[in-house]
Formats: C-alpha cells, sequence, structure tokens
C-alpha cells in the first residue's frame, strides 16, 4: 500500500520537474525569440541558425536538470527508507547508511554540473 502510493508520488513529482523542464526551456525560447526579433532585421542565415542552437542549448539544460533532479530524488527515496529501516533495527548502521543516501544526491549534483558546463 505505501509503495503504490510512493509510486504514485515519484510518477508525480517527475511529471512536475518534466513540466518545469518545458517551463523552463519555453522561457528560455521565448526570451530569445525577443532578442533575435529585435535584431532580425540585421541577423543573416547565420545568425538563426546560432539562435537556433541557442534555444536548442537551454532546452537541453532544463532537461539535464530534470532528469538528473527527479533520478536523485527516487534514489534519495528508496535509498533513505532502507536507511531509515536499517537504522531502526541497528542504529550503529545510521552513519553508513547515511553515506549511501549522499551517494544518491550525487545524481543531482553531476546533473547540476553538467547542465553548467553546457551555459558556458
Amino acid at each position: 500500500m505505501i509503495s503504490m502510493r510512493f509510486s504514485k508520488m515519484a510518477k508525480l513529482f517527475q511529471g512536475m520537474i518534466f513540466l518545469m523542464a518545458l517551463f523552463i526551456g519555453s522561457y528560455a525560447m521565448a526570451e530569445g525569440a525577443a532578442d533575435a526579433a529585435a535584431t532580425k532585421e540585421v541577423a543573416a542565415v547565420a545568425g538563426e541558425k546560432a539562435y537556433i542552437a541557442e534555444s536548442t542549448k537551454y532546452v537541453a539544460i532544463a532537461v539535464i536538470m530534470a532528469v538528473g533532479s527527479s533520478a536523485a530524488a527516487f534514489a534519495v527515496g528508496k535509498i533513505g527508507a532502507a536507511a531509515m529501516g536499517a537504522a531502526a533495527e541497528k542504529p550503529e548502521l545510521l552513519g553508513r547508511a547515511i553515506a549511501f543516501v549522499g551517494l544518491g544526491e550525487g545524481i543531482a549534483l553531476f546533473g547540476f554540473l553538467i547542465a553548467l558546463f553546457l551555459l558556458n
């Protein structure tokens, strides 16, 4: 029963992350569109291709952050539940279990670093 509710919540969370990524990507594209509209008279075909590449970069960054964050949330949720269950039975395992939760959180950090590298 609990795992079914967690599964539904995880799917809902992943859906919200995906929608946020789409919103951020579309916002970045709209902001780029406003800049492109201001310079459209001067922009050549090469400039239009650069705009498409730039907007695609922002969408890729949003998707990377969404996937990394949702994967980290899923991993921390599963590992955290198992860690607390193990700590309830043997309290001396809590220190080692928390280290595994940190490893799950590292997934989000790697996604953030890749997104940061794509920005530059």
